[in-house]
């Protein structure tokens, strides 16, 4: 889906995710306040995790067909890259 998209659109793409991600990294923080990573640092975990999963999920044959469908499969990465890595977090501070 990424791969077939004309610059323009790419970049928007990339402002639209990086704007809201960053609401919801500012909405994380408020949550996990110690137990996170800020809310630039989360944004950059939710943007990273949303590409990711979007571009795995094309490199493993997965046609994104409709917008709604890459939204979720976007959001789900974003969400479990940063819940592994606090995850991870948290289990180091432990020890």
């Amino acid at each position: 889906m990424l791969w077939k998209l004309d610059t323009a659109w790419l970049m928007m793409a990339v402002a639209s995710v990086t704007v809201m991600s960053f609401l919801f990294g500012l909405i994380m923080d408020a949550i996990m306040a110690d137990d996170g990573f800020g809310p630039f640092g989360n944004m950059l975990l939710i943007t990273g995790g949303f590409f990711a999963a979007v571009l795995i999920a094309n490199v493993h044959g997965i046609r994104m067909t409709s917008l709604g469908f890459a939204v979720v499969t976007g959001m789900a990465g974003a969400f479990v890259t940063l819940a592994a890595l606090a995850l991870v977090k948290a289990a180091l501070a432990r020890l």
